[in-house]
């Protein structure tokens, strides 16, 4: 079992992403674009990060696709992908990849659903939140990786879960092969 940090949209904010880091503790660290920090910021170091629309550090990657804890992963911000109108595009892109888990953000509300066999997660932003949740001041997702699960529970900025925003979704049989 592991747990992942899924966090986007910060928009400068980098005192948010080191308070949660320390906070939160998770095994792995994803950041979804749109920090406006340099790649070779210290933050950076042991996360996996890609460039979003408003990243200017030519340096940061737009799609990433790592292995992590054996379950491949794709990470990209979503602008490229037309995530503001549906996850088609995305989708396409996870199937190239052979991609278990899909980390994006770029509309700045959070979503967690299983689309063809990935699990797609866009955390929110955790600086400037939009939509449904935007009262809750920003957030992030907290993803508990289990051998038959993942569990995506949604934290504020002040590191508290958000009792109604926690998903499971099992495993399939298509992404354990």
């Amino acid at each position: 079992m592991s747990r992942w940090l899924v966090i986007s949209d910060n928009h400068g904010d980098r005192d948010i992403l080191v308070t949660l880091k320390q906070q939160l503790q998770p095994d792995a660290v994803f950041h979804c674009g749109d920090s406006e920090m340099t790649a070779d910021d210290p933050w950076f170091q042991d996360a996996y990060v890609v460039q979003g629309n408003m990243d200017f550090d030519t340096n940061l990657p737009l799609v990433v696709t790592p292995k992590v804890g054996g379950r491949q992963v794709l990470l990209t911000h979503g602008h490229h992908d037309g995530v503001n109108w549906d996850l088609t595009q995305l989708k396409l892109r996870a199937d190239a990849a052979q991609a278990e888990a899909v980390f994006y953000g770029h509309t700045h509300k959070l979503a967690a659903e299983v689309v063809g066999g990935h699990l797609f997660v866009n955390p929110g932003s955790i600086s400037q939140p939009r939509g449904e949740f935007r009262y809750l001041g920003g957030t992030c997702a907290l993803i508990t990786v289990t051998a038959t699960q993942w569990i995506v529970q949604y934290v504020t900025r002040d590191g508290q879960p958000v009792p109604d925003l926690k998903f499971t979704f099992a495993r399939t049989e298509t992404q354990k092969g």
